[in-house]
């Protein structure tokens, strides 16, 4: 292969950082602070935008990058390496003002300001990457020691730098060497444009997309589980951390004290992701949203045999969106009882789940397809367990569409609750009734899309509805008795509805008959795959 050419490329001149403060941050200061308060000049949001957008610009230009699903990946490996050595900094100024010992969590030698800070001698062309790709990430792979060594080993295990030109790489270096991770303007500026990149991402993904979940979705779970400071909060299928991020702005209201501040940082948010590329990018997104020690983990949340699950290891409140649809290798299935093992992702999450919380008083607010509510075999023995066990109280069924364009499946919101079992009398199910809200859509809407998607005032009626219930129009209940003779089905229809199609206008019509057509389409796949597996 020949060697890559200087590029004639230019990158905009870096915007001027004045010196860190030496001052410790006290008490209940954030873990950033402005820049005006002299720890850093803050860079405009034009400025930032423009940062990224050059260095997005620059990767266009390398042969080894084919798209965003490639771009976003490398910038964000060089983003994290500038923010964690900012962070570093920031611990060892704090150290030095009280005279303690700080030990580098990145070895000297490859810390962002050994080999990127300098942008007019530091490393460049092949020189630079064969650094990268022989040295800088071989060395990030094995490091070992503390817990955040752990987190960057796992960060850089499958992350690989893709870039082919020195040169380019150099340049896109130096612009995100103008980026201040000391400056809260800088941070929180970065982590919207970095939302709108994994946005951008989701839109490019196809089926890769499945690691993410509209944000009024996780905003509107997070809001009704919750969660309070001291409590232990899990998603077992993390993607890029979506709902830790929410989860942590959540809390963040609650500190009081810095000791709030050190639990919320340190043990409260924990996730588990199994792909390396949502990994990398959800540790990136909890650290530019202020969390300095992302509990993220990198496996199968189901590699966990759910019948060794101790009491110290359960959780307060899970919030997540599990994958559903896939299916598991062999391997996994054995993790789960005999008659409760099931090729279907989606029900061996809700196990895991079902295993996991606290009981009693362990909360989860959950993703779940229109297939979990009706299914039977396996299904219905997790349904039975889920009514006998735990307070299923609320079903939100969400409108046509409120995942689209990435999945036109229908979805539904659970929130359950563990139960003290043993205070049951006469094995009474712990639910005695769940209730149902029906999200409408916006009127004179027929189906959400990527122009127009799901917003988070919708859920306001429904807010408002959780803790003074009455039946109306879009809310009614169902007595436990009528699931359980009913083998469990919880796809239960509205029965207050008072939709009028005859007044429908034409167009309207047609877009309900034809959604309808498609999901009897969808389930006669479903079925046919199902008996597919049977004669397998």
């Amino acid at each position: 292969m020949a060697k890559a050419k200087p590029t004639k490329t230019r990158t905009p001149k870096r915007p001027r950082v004045a010196p860190k403060s030496q001052a410790p941050l006290p008490g209940l200061e954030p873990a950033v602070t402005n820049g005006a308060a002299g720890n850093g000049a803050a860079t405009s949001r034009a400025q930032l935008s423009s940062l990224i957008k050059s260095s997005r610009d620059i990767m266009r230009k390398d042969a080894g990058l084919n798209g965003d699903l490639d771009r976003l990946p490398q910038l964000s490996w060089i983003i994290f390496l500038k923010c964690f050595d900012d962070l570093e900094e920031r611990r060892e100024t704090e150290a030095v003002m009280a005279g303690e010992t700080y030990k580098p969590v990145i070895p000297r030698g490859y810390r962002w300001r050994d080999w990127a800070a300098d942008p007019d001698k530091g490393r460049t062309g092949p020189d630079l990457i064969t650094f990268v790709n022989d040295e800088l990430l071989p060395k990030l792979r094995e490091l070992s020691g503390s817990d955040e060594r752990q987190v960057i080993t796992e960060v850089f295990r499958e992350t690989f730098n893709r870039m082919l030109s020195g040169y380019l790489l150099r340049d896109v270096v130096n612009l995100m060497g103008g980026v201040n991770f000391n400056s809260s303007d800088d941070i929180h500026t970065l982590s919207h444009l970095y939302e709108s990149m994994l946005k951008e991402m989701r839109d490019a993904a196809g089926d890769s997309g499945e690691f993410y979940t509209p944000r009024p979705v996780v905003r509107f779970i997070v809001d009704r589980t919750a969660p309070k400071l001291g409590e232990k909060v899990l998603d077992p299928a993390a993607g890029t951390g979506g709902f830790l991020v929410e989860t942590y702005a959540y809390l963040e209201k609650q500190q009081k004290t810095a000791a709030d501040r050190r639990a919320l940082q340190t043990r409260t948010l924990y996730g588990v992701e199994k792909k390396p590329m949502p990994y990398l990018l959800g540790v990136m997104n909890m650290l530019l949203h202020g969390v300095e020690y992302p509990h993220l983990s990198e496996h199968n949340a189901l590699s966990t045999n759910i019948r060794q699950i101790r009491d110290d290891e359960r959780v307060d409140v899970v919030a997540t969106n599990p994958p559903f649809g896939g299916e598991e290798e062999r391997g996994i299935l054995n993790n789960f009882p005999d008659g409760m093992r099931t090729a279907e992702t989606a029900i061996l999450f809700f196990q895991y789940v079902m295993a996991l919380l606290k009981r009693p008083g362990g909360r989860c607010g959950i993703v779940l397809p229109n297939g979990f509510l009706f299914g039977n075999s396996v299904a219905a023995i997790v349904k039975k367990q889920l009514l006998t066990r735990f307070n299923l109280h609320t079903i939100v069924r969400l409108p046509n569409g409120a995942f689209s364009p990435y999945t036109s499946i229908p979805t539904n919101l659970l929130f359950f609750e563990a139960c003290d079992v043993n205070a049951l009398d006469n094995d009474q199910p712990c639910t005695r009734e769940v209730w149902y809200y029906e999200l409408p859509l916006p009127e004179r809407r027929s189906s959400y899309s990527k122009t127009k998607p799901l917003q988070y005032e919708e859920f306001a009626d429904c807010i408002a509805w959780w803790d003074n219930r009455i039946e109306n129009e879009h809310a009614w209940k169902v007595p436990v008795e009528q699931l359980l003779v009913n083998e469990c089905n919880l796809d239960m229809k509205n029965p207050n509805s008072k939709k009028d199609f005859e007044h429908l206008p034409p167009e309207q019509l047609v877009k309900i008959i034809t959604a309808k057509e498609l999901r009897i389409l969808e389930i006669m796949g479903e079925i046919e795959h199902m008996l597919a597996r049977k004669e397998e």
